[in-house]
C-alpha cells in the first residue's frame, strides 16, 4: 500500500512511519508560514511609516480568498517536505548555506543591503528542509520519536497561528490602531517593529547552523563515508561553489521575479545532475520535488519580493539625489 511513498523516499515499507514525515514536514512548513507573515507584518509596517499607501494587498490576503491561498500552500508545502528525505534535505541545506555565506561576503558591494533582504525571500522551502533533516537527525533511535515529533509539530502549529493572526489583524486595523494608540499589539509593533527583520536573520542564521551540521552528518554517513569518495566529490563541490558565485554575481546585476526562478533552475538543476551522478532514483525523484517546493514559496511571495526591490530602488534614488547635491556644490564653492 505504502510502497510508492517508500520508494521514493528512499527507505523500506518496513522502516518508514508516515505519522513522522508527516509532523517533520509540518514543522517545516510552520516555519515558513512563521517566516512570510512576519516579513509581511515588517515590510507593511515600513509601508505605512514611510508613506500613507492603500493597503489593497493586505486587505485582499486578509480575504477568504487569501485565506484559501495561504492554506493551500500550507498543507501543499507540508506533503511536499514530507516527501524529500534526509539525504537530499542535507544537501540542500549545505548548498543554501554556501550560498547564504557567499551572499554575506559580498553583502559590503551592495549599499541597499538588498542581497540579504532576497536571501531571506530565497531561503523558504530551504528553511523548511533544516528543519526537517534536524528533526530527523535529532530522533533517530529515539524511543518515542513520534511523541517528540508530535509536540514539536503542535509548538510549530502554535507559532504559526499566532504570527498569521498577527499578520490578518496588522493588515486589517494597524493604520488605525497605530493612529489611535489603543491596541496593544500595534502599539508595540509602532514601537519594536522595526526589529523584527534583524530577529528573524539571527533565526534564520541559528536553525541553518544547527542543521548545517545535521547535514554535514547525514551527507558523511550516506556519500561520504565510502572509499575514494572524497576524491569524487572534490572537484564537484569546487564546481558548485564556482556556481554559486556565478549566481550571486548575476543577482548583483539584475533584479525582478525572474531572477530568483533562474537561479532556482540553475541550482537544482546542478543538484538534479550530481544525484543522477552519484545519487539513486528516489534521489533524483526528491530533487524534482523541490522544484514544487521552491515554486510554491517563492511564486505567492511576490509581494515581498516587490516590498524589497521597492526600499532598494528608494535607497537607490536618494543616494543619486545626494551624489547630484554633493557634485552641485562643489562646483558653486
Amino acid at each position: 500500500m505504502f510502497f510508492p511513498l517508500s520508494w521514493i523516499l528512499g527507505t523500506s515499507e518496513w522502516n518508514l512511519n508516515l505519522v513522522d514525515c508527516f509532523f517533520r514536514g509540518l514543522v517545516g512548513a510552520c516555519g515558513i508560514s512563521v517566516l512570510c507573515n512576519l516579513m509581511r507584518v515588517y515590510n507593511f509596517i515600513q509601508t505605512c511609516i514611510d508613506s500613507e499607501t492603500d493597503n489593497g494587498d493586505a486587505r485582499e490576503s486578509s480575504s477568504a480568498v487569501g485565506r484559501f491561498r495561504a492554506a493551500l500552500q500550507f498543507w501543499s508545502l507540508t506533503v511536499l517536505l514530507s516527501l524529500v528525505g534526509s539525504r537530499v534535505s542535507s544537501l540542500i541545506v549545505l548548498e543554501f548555506s554556501l550560498r547564504a555565506i557567499a551572499a554575506w561576503a559580498s553583502a559590503g558591494l551592495d549599499a541597499s543591503g538588498r542581497g540579504v533582504d532576497l536571501l531571506l525571500i530565497q531561503c523558504q522551502f530551504s528553511l523548511g528542509c533544516s528543519l526537517t533533516c534536524t528533526l530527523d537527525f535529532l530522533h533517530q533511535g529515539a524511543p518515542h520519536s513520534s511523541l517528540g515529533l508530535f509536540l514539536a509539530a503542535a509548538l510549530s502549529w502554535a507559532l504559526a497561528n499566532y504570527s498569521h493572526d498577527l499578520w490578518n489583524h496588522v493588515a486589517r486595523l494597524y493604520p488605525l490602531h497605530s493612529r489611535e494608540r489603543y491596541c496593544g499589539k500595534c502599539i508595540t509593533l509602532l514601537t519594536s517593529g522595526h526589529t523584527i527583520l534583524a530577529s528573524l536573520q539571527r533565526a534564520v542564521l541559528k536553525a541553518f547552523a544547527v542543521a548545517a551540521v545535521a547535514s554535514t552528518a547525514t551527507v558523511y554517513d550516506h556519500f561520504l563515508s565510502q572509499k575514494d569518495a572524497l576524491k569524487f566529490w572534490t572537484p564537484l563541490t569546487l564546481c558548485y561553489t564556482m556556481l554559486v558565485v556565478y549566481i550571486q554575481e548575476e543577482q548583483h546585476r539584475q533584479t525582478g521575479p525572474e531572477v530568483l526562478l533562474h537561479t532556482v533552475v540553475v541550482r537544482l538543476g546542478a543538484l538534479l545532475v550530481l544525484m543522477l551522478t552519484v545519487g539513486t532514483w528516489s534521489d533524483v525523484l526528491q530533487v524534482l520535488t523541490t522544484f514544487f517546493g521552491e515554486a510554491v514559496c517563492l511564486l505567492p511571495s511576490q509581494d515581498l519580493l516587490q516590498a524589497v526591490l521597492k526600499v532598494c530602488s528608494s535607497s537607490c534614488a536618494f543616494l543619486s539625489v545626494f551624489l547630484a547635491f554633493f557634485f552641485l556644490l562643489r562646483e558653486i564653492m
